[in-house]
């Protein structure tokens, strides 16, 4: 990236400038921990009490955990933090960051760019190391975007609030139908209509470190990190990649995190009235994540419990099961049954995964249209009676 006034020019979508905060403020900027001066900490802007923390234990028996280096900041009462960002005008862009609360009152993070904004509860842990890193997605309105993390609350605790570390930018490109599938698929329902359905395509993945991406429901996230898939539930989803978890195809699947607070959903298109076959794999993500499983799928009035049994090795199973659409846009849905927690660490929240979900007509529909159309054929050739 290069760097002018302020305002990061990418050629490559990584960390922010400074996005670690490895770059410390001059130490005659620094009182204790607070940062003194707008400007001080080095590619960013900042307001209010802003503190430049290190991980370990803290006074107060507290301990920051800040798995991907050595510094973080702390946002105190109503303080924010913000850096301009040069991007593409209508194209979408993704935010992967890492943020925990630093005491015992429930904080929020608020995120936002111009025309978008998110507030974010953290004060559910789901990492038992403190290592939980969130993703939240806008659409570009302008050349330049100024992206602020503000905490908005008001705290007896000024110098409480949320530790924010390793912040990323990653462009998300609009999805394709594979080549054969579009517009035929839809027509004659050949392959398969389930967009980014193995889930490759999605927010940035820290490499050194990554105990999965917390994707957030949609009513704080108008616009998915995940393209083409809906957080629909209460608490967020997991997105996990192949290099720090087990994943059955591809680099990335989706663990759900919070039983049947924690579903993804998407709508497709159907023929009313027309069979599908919905298939899709659960397993487990070999990350100390034992037991009996059950993911719930939903799709028009059919619904399927599939039971898993996990030993937390890294297994997988395939299911699938028929439905028929009642209109031309048809919902699909998926949700843990249960609620799980790692066998010996009862403060890190797992659950089952999901990949590869594919949405194929029925062959009997297959078969129809097949001999539809060869009567018309027929037809037209002067054979039929």
């Amino acid at each position: 990236c290069f760097l002018r006034s302020h305002i990061c020019v990418y050629c490559c979508l990584d960390l922010l400038p400074n996005g670690d905060f490895e770059e410390s403020p001059a130490k005659s900027n620094l009182k204790k921990t607070v940062i003194i001066g707008k400007y001080s900490l080095p590619k960013w802007e900042i307001n209010g009490l802003v503190e430049y923390v290190s991980g370990g234990p803290q006074p107060g028996g507290f301990f920051f955990a800040i798995p991907r280096g050595v510094h973080a900041v702390r946002l105190g009462n109503e303080a924010s933090i913000s850096q301009n960002v040069t991007v593409n005008p209508g194209s979408i862009y993704s935010l992967t960051f890492g943020a925990t609360r630093t005491c015992a009152q429930d904080e929020v993070l608020r995120i936002s760019v111009p025309s978008y904004s998110a507030n974010l509860s953290i004060q559910t842990l789901y990492s038992s190391d403190g290592g939980d890193t969130y993703a939240w997605a806008f659409m570009a309105t302008s050349k330049v975007v100024k992206v602020t993390f503000h905490n908005p609350g008001i705290q007896e605790d000024p110098t409480c609030g949320p530790l924010l570390d390793a912040i990323a930018i990653k462009e998300l490109l609009p999805l394709k139908y594979s080549k054969g599938t579009f517009p035929n698929s839809f027509i004659f329902g050949l392959g398969n209509l389930v967009k980014n359905s193995d889930f490759e395509i999605g927010p940035h993945v820290f490499k050194n470190f990554s105990t999965g991406i917390l994707l957030p429901p949609k009513q704080l996230d108008l616009i998915s990190p995940l393209p083409g898939w809906i957080i629909e539930s209460l608490k967020p989803v997991k997105y996990i990649d192949k290099k720090h978890f087990f994943v059955p195809s591809g680099l990335a699947a989706i663990e759900l995190v919070a039983g049947r607070e924690s579903a993804i959903a998407q709508i497709i298109r159907t023929v009313p009235n027309k069979f599908y076959n919905l298939t899709f794999t659960i397993g487990d993500a070999k990350n100390a994540c034992h037991g009996s499983m059950m993911v719930e799928a939903f799709a028009a009035k059919e619904t399927l419990k599939v039971p898993y049994e996990s030993q937390a090795k890294g297994g997988f199973k395939t299911a699938s099961f028929k439905f028929q659409a009642i209109s031309a846009r048809t919902r699909i849905t998926f949700f843990s049954a249960y609620y799980h927690t790692r066998l010996h660490d009862y403060g890190h929240m797992c659950g089952p995964i999901l990949d590869n979900v594919r949405r194929f007509m029925d062959i009997e529909n297959k078969k129809h249209n097949n001999n539809s159309k060869r009567a018309r054929r027929l037809d037209d050739l002067g054979f039929a009676g």
